[in-house]
């Protein structure tokens, strides 16, 4: 287990850099947090340091993001979806195996979607600006 504090976006932003850029291809990252904690602009620094030179914005709305490059990532937000089925539906399987990174905000929505082996990432106000970052790595 990892722990980092971000003390501002940009560190926020910095720390999802350094993380992504070692990340291997068909690694699906599970985000947690409260609303306005940072997981999009943590996955606005796993596309940097994936090499991907594209805008990131929440997909709360469009449910699914993808950006791509030389690498692939594939950005969903499950907040406004009531269960795992809802994801299941809109392919869920055949974007994991496209083999791109996957970085799902709101995980907790759909929990059981995942097989074990994700990277469980979360992150916690602990003020205005600062944030803690946890990256628990997924059974092998």
């Amino acid at each position: 287990m990892q722990t980092f504090i971000s003390h501002c976006e940009a560190e926020t932003e910095a720390i999802g850099r350094e993380f992504a850029a070692k990340l291997p291809d068909g690694s699906v990252i599970a985000m947690y947090g409260d609303l306005g904690a940072g997981k999009t602009a943590f996955v606005r620094g796993m596309a940097k340091g994936m090499g991907l030179d594209c805008r990131v914005s929440s997909p709360t709305f469009t449910i699914v993001n993808e950006y791509l490059g030389e690498r692939e990532l594939i950005h969903f937000d499950m907040y406004r979806l009531g269960s795992s089925d809802e994801l299941f539906d809109i392919g869920w399987e055949d974007y994991l195996a496209r083999g791109a990174v996957c970085a799902v905000e709101w995980s907790e929505n759909v929990d059981d979607a995942f097989f074990g082996d994700e990277i469980k990432l979360t992150i916690e106000k602990l003020s205005d600006t600062d944030r803690k970052i946890t990256i628990e790595e997924g059974e092998a």
